[in-house]
């Protein structure tokens, strides 16, 4: 019941819509089932959306289930970060001519880790994110912000730089929601439970049986 996970297009019918965990080639881009990227423009394109993304680094971009991203969207990689802790900031070495020799080291780099997106998080259009953001479940990301710090799990967030605007819930059902763990359950046991999934009365999350 439902799309097929292992399609690029869950609907055939909107090909602007791709799961994109069938169509990334990095290794180091993860991505969990029925997480799509809406583009107009070739979803398919989603790595280009990557940036600075060098294997050498081997930072990850690791992306949970059920998320939806729009178009415009751009994760910034580790790669993009410069040497600090000098008087300037200019990477001489990529420009060769002999200034390769002043190459920094990996530990000169200010890394910042993996980038990781929890699952159920929905990201509006034309969000940057920077390196080593982890972005928690349930969470949403308003169009043209830029996320700069870690976002909490079940929060509406905005901005440039971004910060919370909300929680979407109280306490008390983000945790519940949090053990649940929703997003893991087979597509049978999603479809069976879908209409509280998706009701305004919340609580009906909470009279699930099986």
């Amino acid at each position: 019941m439902g799309p097929n996970p292992n399609h690029v297009y869950p609907n055939e019918n909107i090909k602007q819509v791709v799961y994109i965990k069938n169509v990334i080639t990095n290794p180091n881009i993860i991505v969990g089932e029925y997480t799509y990227y809406d583009d107009t423009n070739g979803a398919e394109r989603f790595e280009d959306h990557v940036t600075h993304h060098y294997d050498f680094l081997g930072d990850k971009l690791i992306i949970g289930k059920f998320c939806a991203i729009a178009k415009g969207i751009e994760f910034i990689m580790n790669g993009a970060n410069h040497r600090m802790n000098s008087v300037t900031t200019y990477p001489f070495n990529i420009m060769g001519g002999g200034w390769e020799q002043f190459t920094p080291k990996l530990e000169d780099l200010p890394l910042k880790g993996d980038t990781i997106v929890g699952n159920d998080v929905w990201i509006g259009q034309n969000v940057t994110v920077m390196p080593g953001v982890h972005i928690g479940d349930g969470a949403i990301i308003a169009a043209n912000s830029v996320v700069t710090k870690d976002i909490p799990p079940y929060c509406i967030a905005g901005g440039n730089p971004c910060k919370v605007i909300r929680k979407r819930f109280e306490e008390d059902l983000i945790e519940y929601l949090l053990n649940l763990k929703w997003w893991d359950w087979n597509a049978d046991k999603i479809f069976k439970n879908m209409g509280a999934l998706c009701s305004a009365d919340l609580q009906q999350i909470k009279r699930i049986t099986d």
